[in-house]
């Protein structure tokens, strides 16, 4: 695929995301380069021709009142390329952006570094992916909208830091460009791999969202990202006795191909916006990933997705790491990580062993365990092995009634002590899998009723998992880190301790 001619330009993309009236520049007076004759006739035609005294625009300005830094590259100037100025510009906005505490919107296009400048302007990116990293130390937003081209250097720097990167509809977007390919090795690059579409398919990107679309994305994500909760107080519900179901029942109901999974906790969320994959070329359709609000609270929401599993299809190592991922954007905005179980496995495969399952699942109790921010589990439906593990150690754990957490599949289970899958009804009754049974041990804090079972009511379920979820993350803001650190560590230090 090659570029568009229709090419949206600084300004447009401006116009299209900020309040009419309230974008403010931020461009000063230009770092000298000390162009020679050829370069600086270069400069003046490319000034000339766009209308911009460089390839870059910064500022500041309010998405529906809500202030929010911009950098914007312009392909009209020499197709966007990055010297020292635009990069020195560019430094400068992001740091002006941590200091005054802004959420950063950066929207490159760009055919990578200015070759009139060498390897001089090559170095620039390492100080822009160094300030951009310094911005979300802070703890402030990063988002990324990557318009038609951005290849090369830019798209291997600050271009790929995004906490949620999207990308304009086809647009062209890699590493190496097509036309250094072709020079170099003498055949066309492979078509349709450097595509927007492709590159969300594999999970290098978030999405593809026309720029008219933008707007409210933004919006959205930054209702969530800046952590401002807008509590919609959740009237208490009235006890009910929990009976005495056999394990095996919990079990079977908890398979029933109607059950309500995450998604539908998703649809009684707000300012939903998915995420994809881990960043790096790797998405597992069996979990999905999202920011969100539960009654007013702002979250990361990663889960086991049942429409996405199946006998054939469990979740691997990919999926694992898209749970880091959530991690590791709910710690650097300081925002909870809400986590739902609800999964018949993990893949049993080669793939899986040599892709390093059992080590990621290690990595995400290790990180789960001291996560730097509030973090609740939900464990809604199935709850088997490592898979179901890797996301169970938190803050608070809540559970719907007939939830179940076992090492293995009862079958499974039967197999290993009995040599056959007879006894599965037994195993689970023995092996204390129930909602009841976590919460006597300590393993469960909360249990919310199905009435009596939540394939019967999906809707009043849900409702009632999101007042749970939404009550629980309530309870976890007025708790500092070290007290939340604390009593998590000693909750998993003491399970089984009589």
């Amino acid at each position: 695929m090659r570029p568009s001619a229709n090419r949206i330009s600084a300004r447009d993309l401006i116009g299209h995301v900020v309040d009419q009236g309230t974008f403010q520049s931020w461009d000063g007076p230009l770092v000298d380069v000390r162009p020679g004759d050829k370069y600086r006739a270069d400069l003046a035609a490319a000034a000339a021709r766009s209308g911009e005294d460089e390839s870059v625009l910064t500022g500041a300005g309010q998405v529906r009142g809500r202030p929010v830094a911009v950098i914007a590259c312009e392909f009209g100037f020499l197709a966007g390329s990055i010297g020292v100025a635009a990069a020195e510009r560019i430094v400068t906005a992001i740091a002006r952006a941590t200091a005054e505490g802004l959420p950063l919107l950066a929207s490159p296009t760009s055919g990578g570094t200015r070759m009139q400048e060498g390897t001089l302007a090559f170095v620039q990116m390492v100080k822009i992916a160094a300030a951009v990293a310094a911005h979300k130390a802070a703890h402030l937003p990063y988002l990324v909208y990557l318009r038609n081209p951005t290849m090369g250097g830019v798209f291997a720097s600050w271009g790929s830091l995004g906490h949620v990167t999207v990308a304009e509809p086809g647009a062209l977007i890699g590493f190496l460009g097509p036309r250094v390919y072709a020079a170099l090795y003498g055949e066309e690059f492979p078509a349709g791999v450097q595509t927007a579409e492709n590159l969300y398919r594999n999970g290098v990107i978030d999405g593809v969202v026309p720029v008219v679309r933008l707007r409210n994305i933004i919006h959205r994500a930054l209702c969530v990202m800046t952590g401002e909760t807008r509590w919609a107080a959740v009237p208490p519900e009235p006890a009910v006795p929990l009976p005495d179901v056999p394990a095996w029942e919990s079990v079977t109901l908890s398979r029933k191909p109607d059950r309500p999974g995450i998604r539908e906790l998703l649809r009684h969320a707000t300012e939903r916006v998915p995420l994809s994959g881990t960043g790096q070329g790797e998405a597992d359709r069996t979990v999905l990933h999202s920011l969100a609000r539960f009654r007013g609270m702002p979250c990361v929401l990663f889960g086991h997705d049942r429409e996405g599993q199946s006998v054939d299809r469990a979740m691997g190592p990919a999926a694992l790491r898209e749970a880091r991922r959530a991690m590791r954007l709910a710690e650097e905005l300081r925002i909870p990580l809400v986590l739902v179980i609800d999964t018949l496995g993990a893949s049993l495969s080669k793939e899986a062993e040599e892709r390093g399952l059992a080590p990621e699942i290690a990595r995400c109790i290790a990180d789960l365990v001291t996560l730097d921010t509030p973090t609740i589990s939900v464990l809604l439906g199935q709850g088997s092995g490592g898979g179901a593990l890797a996301l169970l150690p938190a803050d608070r754990v809540v559970a719907a009634q007939h939830a179940w957490l076992a090492p293995l599949p009862p079958e499974g289970a039967s197999a290993i002590v009995y040599r056959d899958t007879d006894h599965a009804a037994e195993i689970a009754a023995a092996q204390g899998v129930r909602s009841i049974d976590l919460r006597r041990d300590g393993i469960v804090d909360v249990i919310v009723p199905e009435l009596p079972d939540a394939a019967l009511e999906p809707a009043d379920f849900a409702v009632r998992m999101v007042a749970a979820i939404a009550t629980e993350l309530r309870g976890l803001t007025d708790i500092t880190a070290a007290q939340r650190y604390s009593v998590r560590s000693a909750r998993y230090r003491n399970l089984g301790r009589a």
